[in-house]
């Protein structure tokens, strides 16, 4: 209980030390609003954006991306990662242009999906899948490879098939690797909907944004980034609940569970 009440106490404090140093900062400098704003004009900023009647529908939008996006990820990812982490001479063959791909700036590559998907979703949500593909798909190998010999060895000898390997063993085991990469996946795939909506398109929380800096309202602008903080925290504790739910056997989840029972 000790450390549940002090996590509950630490974290609000250093989030008000945190908006105190920022109040401070842009009083006794004289910071201009329009490079940061005072946290009460933030403030204000947010309870507009909030009740504003076009807030929903630009965040129902992004909300769409990142989440098909990261579908389509968490689908293409697992499965290529299945089969690489499977088959040892696909992999190295595909690796390298499996890596050359996740190298290059994904930013230079959004006016290219817009040339070919159109100013629409579709291009976020492939901008999305780009960005959130990779670490599920290198966790995926990486959880496919890692299984036990030993365990692997049973199941020959109890004459288990392929698949029934696969489901029966493989993907359990692999399982705490490939929520890791989705940890991390839908965190990037939140910032590939957002990038594209800067890039090109006229809906969006990343719309928002950008309409927010050219019309110089930085309050605003501030506020959309909160709001975009918050889906993103939200969606990675939805990922980590589902980790929760899904492998309750296996180590992370028992000792986060006994820190917090402690």
């Amino acid at each position: 209980m000790k450390r549940v009440s002090l996590q509950w106490l630490t974290t609000p404090a250093l989030l008000a030390a945190f908006v105190l140093v920022w109040h401070l900062y842009v009083t006794l400098f004289n910071i201009s609003k329009f490079i940061i704003p005072p946290p009460l004009l933030v403030a204000e900023s947010f309870v507009d954006l909030l009740t504003s009647p076009n807030t929903l529908k630009h965040t129902w939008i992004t909300l769409y991306e990142t989440i098909v996006g990261f579908l389509l990820a968490c689908v293409i990812g697992v499965g290529l990662g299945a089969m690489l982490g499977k088959t040892p001479w696909l992999e190295r063959a595909l690796n390298p242009f499996i890596v050359a791909t996740q190298v290059v700036p994904k930013v230079a590559l959004v006016p290219l999906f817009i040339l070919w998907f159109g100013f629409g979703p579709e291009s976020k949500i492939v901008v999305a899948t780009v960005l959130a593909f990779f670490p599920i798909l290198t966790n995926t190998v990486l959880g496919i490879k890692s299984v036990d010999l030993g365990h692997k060895d049973v199941m020959i000898v109890l004459n288990a098939g392929r698949w029934e390997t696969f489901l029966s063993l493989e993907l359990p085991s692999a399982l705490p690797a490939v929520l890791a990469g989705m940890e991390v996946g839908i965190v990037l795939a939140i910032i590939g909907a957002v990038v594209g909506e800067y890039l090109g398109g006229s809906t969006g929380l990343g719309y928002l944004a950008v309409a927010s800096l050219n019309d110089y309202k930085t309050g605003m602008l501030f506020a959309v980034i909160i709001l975009l903080t918050m889906i993103g925290f939200a969606l990675y504790v939805l990922i980590g609940g589902l980790k929760r739910l899904a492998i309750p056997w296996h180590e992370s989840v028992l000792i986060e569970r006994q820190t917090v029972a402690g």
